[in-house]
């Protein structure tokens, strides 16, 4: 039996409405593996919008969580010779932006363990698209989120993992994403 291909894990991140889920969903269903949700989605829906800093250690610990069941869950039934991706729809960077965006510090615990996360590319998308508003989203203003975008990039920057800009329409998003998920291979 063939040994088990090692997991490469693409980040999808940005800004809110930028596309994530969205980009994240098509990425695991053309290459036919799974995508970790935003936890921050679940967690706000189930206790309330009006969130404090220490909810955001709890949200970071559930997108761990989450990201470690689907991690074992993608190499337990990777036997298909399909590439072994996993797409994770935010990791702890959001997290950490969001906490300095909104609070102006962030948990000591959150940075640890982003100093102890692997991930093999950040695809960073972009402003671009047109906004949709949902219950959970806070920054409809496009000068906040080309604010946050440029926080994004810049926390690109000073990290070692590949990262590429997404932008353009859905189809482009994809097809951008798609090649630079190759080169992986």
């Amino acid at each position: 039996m063939e040994p088990l291909k090692q997991i490469k894990k693409i980040v999808i991140i940005g800004p809110e409405s930028t596309g994530k889920s969205t980009l994240s969903a098509q990425l695991a269903a053309h290459f036919r593996t799974e995508w970790v949700r935003e936890y921050a989605r679940e967690y706000l829906e189930q206790n309330g919008t009006a969130y404090h800093f220490e909810d955001l250690y709890a949200i970071a610990m559930g997108q761990i969580d989450l990201e470690e069941k689907m991690a074992a869950r993608v190499s337990a039934e990777n036997n298909s010779g399909n590439p072994p991706f996993l797409f994770i729809d935010t990791d702890l960077c959001v997290i950490k932006i969001w906490s300095e965006f909104v609070f102006n510090k962030c948990d000591n615990r959150i940075l640890t363990a982003i100093s102890k996360r692997k991930y093999d590319l950040y695809l960073l998308c972009d402003t671009d698209l047109p906004w949709v508003a949902d219950q959970l989203r806070e920054y409809p203003e496009l000068a906040v989120r080309k604010k946050l975008f440029h926080y994004y990039k810049e926390e690109m920057t000073e990290q070692k993992v590949p990262w590429v800009i997404i932008r353009g329409s859905y189809e482009e998003r994809l097809r951008t994403a798609i090649t630079e998920c190759m080169k992986l291979l």
